[in-house]
């Protein structure tokens, strides 16, 4: 999939939305809960389905990022399906150290 800053996307199997924020500059493979992200407005396959087995779904207003990539996403909706990029899993961006005020 092609990603764009600021594309929508959805979880087919579960109830987690997130935003692209930084987009890499070829093709990934976004996942939810071992079912590819949809775009907004696309339906989910009735026969897609969760598969817990991969970890703990995305937490509201945490961002997730692959550096190597050049990809990030931010969580606009909590849900129970893992995040992962081109099968591996995404994850959470940790925060920048604060200089030091000596």
């Amino acid at each position: 999939m092609k990603l764009r800053p600021g594309q929508k996307l959805h979880s087919a199997v579960c109830d987690a939305q997130v935003v692209v924020v930084r987009a890499p500059a070829g093709e990934v493979e976004l996942g939810c809960g071992g079912a590819p992200l949809l775009d907004e407005g696309q339906e989910a396959e009735a026969s897609a389905a969760l598969d817990p087995s991969l970890g703990d779904g995305p937490l509201l207003g945490k961002r997730y990022a692959d550096d190597d990539l050049g990809l990030e996403l931010l969580c606009t909706r909590a849900g129970s399906g893992a995040l992962t990029v081109d099968g591996r899993p995404l994850l959470v961006k940790g925060a920048k150290p604060l200089p030091s005020s000596d």
